[in-house]
């Protein structure tokens, strides 16, 4: 079964030592970690109680925020200011109203009152009272009316807190702290005109605290500055009192173990309350053991596993390294060294394919230069399709595009024409290799290839992101005078330079070489020495600048509704014609014809032909005259292509806007389907994923999959106000597969989580 038994050993070899060297890390580690997750949790619990700690400062300041709202409330200011015989009894209900608005954000404002001093009235978010009748149904146990009277009603308060104190409501018995503000905010007399009593539920405080009460079943205990109770859950007022009595306990450590407990303790800096939590030692190793039982299982589970893998990978991965062996042997013939090792036959073989590659390599290295000539032929001659296919290209003939913006132009080597014998190919080759390299010598690798015999074809892209189209004329002026000059004082050769115009993208370099061949026929019939430009030439030529792949261009711009574009090849038409070019009126005539053309062909199709704008452009395209100028009709084509290319993107967004109300519709059937995502939505639209993200965020100012959690969002709270189910059976029925995702969800987008959403809309 295992040929070449040394090669399969190998590798067995090499598998058990990467799999024992881990398994021996671990046994080692294990112990570590378990200190390490004891620290861990510790910390754990430390961050969770200030976690909660903040929050219930948060939540205290923003009560205190509340009374200050009320201060500066204008219809509460004026009811306070209010002598006693008035009874404003519309002010009264407008303050009510008023403040039912608040408390909406916040569960520690669920319950409070205002009382007013002149009218002798409490005023709830949901009623007024007199207050031996609110006394009736909500009072301090233990404190009767005159008492509560006395020391809330008719007192001076300043930001006062209540410690935790027995109370019913509404026959219900519990325990709440109170926060008593006087109005206005300065008052100092023992009796001021309102105070704000906001009474809040120990239950809502300690809920702030469930993670370590709940999760490691300990206890905690909030105190004021005086040590008195604030909140209590778990443990019992004498055992506080013990610990906090008891010498061996530190009350300035964060973390300590007193007893079985291991006691938190922080303490607010902002209004001196003390934050303590005690968790049982045995919860804190209970993780710690989970893990030496976990590490133990998993190492040797992972080693017997990984042996038998081992076993496995080392026969695969042998086999194709024997049967590599197998074909060198055959076609090295070498099968005869029995001892000889596998590795080492290998090894000298594989050295000398190594060599032979460098030689392949090398070859292909000698061929680059074939590669970028047949490349930039194919450029001149405009036979690529796209700019996508041009860039592939240049990648592959090593050819730097730069930003793929500048000139084609052409080098003519003088006194060689109608000359064709062996002799003179031979030394124009010649000419033209010092050509290039003496080009290359002053501008670095520029993309040169022959064009015939006395000839060469140069292409200079702007090196700079803002290069000025003047600018870059004069540079290249001035390398090709000092190449003329650098060639005729060492060589005594002449050479004649043209260029076309600027091209603004790879894709227009074969038109600019027509420019270029063009003005260098011109300069020869003109007899012009050194270098010229298209744009210097003054053609007198009886036929009109029109060519159809411009024609194409133009009626494929337009029907994707780029204005720019558009106006940009008018402009060069017209450009060619009229500065260019000395027209007849018979070609102007022409010319003015076979542009209306187009624009009726264009017109013909059934994008324009449905449009409501159809008959009007026609006439205007129509009415048309030949005999204007040719500035005046290019404004007229400007104007009509306003108007087309206005109508194409008025459809696009119609198109944009069906799609986003289609993406709308399917993600509210589909809402519930925990494997919605985006590329489902563009299966359904039929459009690519990437297209319609954009697309949507574009439209709607948001991303997909924020709208997608918003809708989620809002069925999940309708459920959890209209329904019974469960917060996990909700998270199911709106498409998650994980409660804890929902929970995270829902607390990020609502601001409070699923539970306590649903106790403020019960209550």
């Amino acid at each position: 079964m295992f040929k070449n038994s040394s090669v399969f050993r190998r590798f067995l070899i090499s598998y058990v030592i990467i799999l024992i060297i881990p398994s021996i890390g671990g046994f080692i580690s294990y112990r570590t970690s378990i200190s390490v997750t004891q620290s861990l949790s510790i910390e754990n619990s430390v961050t969770q109680l200030q976690k909660s700690q903040e929050i219930l400062e948060r939540r205290m300041a923003e009560v205190e925020g509340f009374t200050r709202q009320l201060a500066i409330n204008q219809e509460l200011n004026v009811l306070m200011n209010e002598s006693d015989n008035v009874t404003n009894v519309y002010g009264i209900w407008r303050a009510m109203r008023n403040v039912l608005t608040f408390g909406q954000t916040n569960d520690f404002l669920q319950n409070y009152y205002i009382y007013l001093a002149n009218y002798n009235l409490i005023l709830t978010p949901g009623s007024s009272y007199r207050p031996d009748h609110y006394y009736e149904a909500s009072h301090y146990n233990g404190m009767s009316v005159d008492e509560w009277t006395k020391q809330v009603l008719n007192k001076s308060h300043r930001s006062e807190i209540k410690p935790l104190s027995s109370f019913v409501n509404k026959g219900v018995q519990t325990s709440v702290i109170t926060y008593m503000q006087s109005l206005p905010l300065d008052s100092f007399y023992d009796s001021t005109p309102a105070v704000v009593v906001v009474i809040i539920d120990e239950k809502i405080i300690a809920s702030l605290l469930s993670g370590l009460t709940e999760r490691y079943g300990g206890w905690v205990h909030i105190s004021d500055a005086d040590g008195n109770t604030i909140v209590l859950q778990g443990s019992s007022e004498p055992d506080i009192k013990k610990l906090s009595t008891d010498p061996a306990f530190d009350g300035t450590k964060v973390s300590q173990f007193y007893k079985d407990d291991l006691v938190i303790t922080t303490r607010s800096s902002t209004n001196g309350w003390v934050y303590q939590a005690g968790i049982p030692r045995q919860v804190l190793m209970e993780n710690a053991n989970k893990i030496k039982n976990m590490s133990w299982l998993i190492t040797g589970v992972a080693l017997f596993i990984g042996l038998l893998v081992g076993l496995v990978l080392a026969y695969r991965n042998s086999v194709p390294i024997n049967r590599m062996i197998g074909v060198m042997k055959e076609q090295f013939g070498k099968d005869e060294t029995v001892e000889r090792n596998e590795f080492d036959f290998l090894s000298g073989n594989i050295a000398n394919m190594i060599t032979k590659n460098k030689l392949l390599e090398s070859e292909l290295n000698r061929q680059l230069p074939l590669i970028r000539d047949a490349f930039l032929k194919r450029l001149i001659a405009g036979e690529f399709e796209s700019r996508d296919e041009i860039v592939s290209a240049a990648m592959q003939a090593d050819i730097n595009l730069l930003r793929g913006v500048g000139y084609t132009g052409i080098i003519q080597i003088n006194g060689y024409s109608g000359m064709d014998s062996v002799e003179i190919l031979n030394e124009l080759n010649a000419t033209r290799l010092l050509l290039k390299q003496a080009l290359s010598e002053m501008e670095g690798p520029i993309p040169m290839t022959d064009m015939g015999s006395d000839k060469i074809v140069i292409l200079f892209f702007f090196r700079e992101e803002e290069a000025i189209q003047a600018d870059e004329e004069k540079k290249i002026t001035e390398t090709l005078e000092k190449l003329a000059q650098y060639v005729f004082n060492e060589y005594r050769i002449t050479i004649q330079a043209s260029f076309g115009d600027l091209f603004s993208s790879v894709v227009e370099v074969s038109h600019s070489f027509e420019q270029a061949k063009q003005t260098l026929e011109y300069a020869v019939y003109m007899n012009k020495k050194g270098i010229m430009w298209n744009h210097e030439t003054q053609v007198e030529n009886n036929t009109y600048y029109y060519p159809m792949d411009t024609e194409q261009r133009l009626i494929s711009t337009i029907r994707a509704g780029e204005l720019d574009e558009a106006k940009r090849i008018i402009d060069s038409i017209t450009a060619q014609n009229l500065n260019q070019r000395d027209l007849s009126i018979e070609m102007k005539h022409q010319l003015v014809g076979e542009m209306k053309g187009t624009f009726l062909k264009l017109l013909d199709q059934k994008t324009f032909m449905e449009a409501p704008l159809f008959e009007s452009v026609k006439r205007r395209i129509i009415d048309i005259g030949f005999s204007e100028p040719l500035e005046t009709i290019q404004g007229e084509f400007h104007t009509i292509m306003e108007e087309l290319c206005g109508f194409i993107t008025n459809k696009k967004k119609d198109t944009h806007i069906q799609i986003i109300k289609q993406m709308y519709q399917y993600t509210l059937e589909m809402y519930t389907d925990p494997e919605l995502t985006l590329y489902r939505v563009a299966e359904q639209v039929e459009r690519p994923e990437k297209y319609i993200s954009q697309l949507f965020k574009e439209v709607t100012g948001v991303n997909y999959s924020d709208h997608l959690v918003k809708i989620r969002m809002d069925q999940a709270a309708l459920l959890l106000k209209n329904s019974g189910d469960t917060v996990d059976e909700i998270a199911a029925r709106v498409g998650y597969n994980s409660s804890h995702s929902f929970r995270r969800a829902f607390k990020r987008l609502m601001g409070i989580s699923p539970s306590a959403y649903r106790q403020s809309c019960d209550e």
